[in-house]
């Protein structure tokens, strides 16, 4: 199988996090008080049956190029936890006349197909 055609070598991989550590990362440790996941780990099985779960969903709906945008988003602070960002995963379809030109969101979420998060985060963070 060859590479596929987005892949981005070791090197800018940890250029990028620690662009992200050392700007938005301290600022959400500033505000918030605490160090913040940054990381969120799924195995290949979870994330091949999502999909799988995504595209049979879309077939039934006649979306003949499902997508998957994936959102940071943080659980509420309670008594016992903070709130840690997580991360989930929600199923687009492809856009339909003006929108796939327009510039707008291109690919809309799919809001009849159930969004995903069952992920695990690293705590500390590990540095990639």
């Amino acid at each position: 199988m060859e590479k596929p055609k987005k892949c981005i070598s070791i090197e800018e991989a940890r250029k990028e996090q620690d662009e992200w550590v050392n700007t938005r990362g301290k600022e959400i440790q500033r505000g918030q008080g605490y160090e913040d996941t940054r990381e969120f780990w799924y195995s290949v099985d979870e994330l091949q049956e999502y999909l799988d779960y995504v595209r049979e969903k879309s077939k039934e709906q006649g979306v003949e190029k499902p997508g998957i945008r994936f959102y940071l988003g943080a659980y509420p602070k309670t008594k016992e936890k903070k709130s840690y960002t997580t991360m989930f995963l929600s199923p687009t379809k492809e856009a339909s006349g003006d929108t796939a030109t327009a510039g707008e969101d291109s690919d809309p979420n799919n809001y009849e197909i159930e969004p995903f998060n069952t992920i695990a985060s690293g705590w500390p963070p590990t540095n990639y």
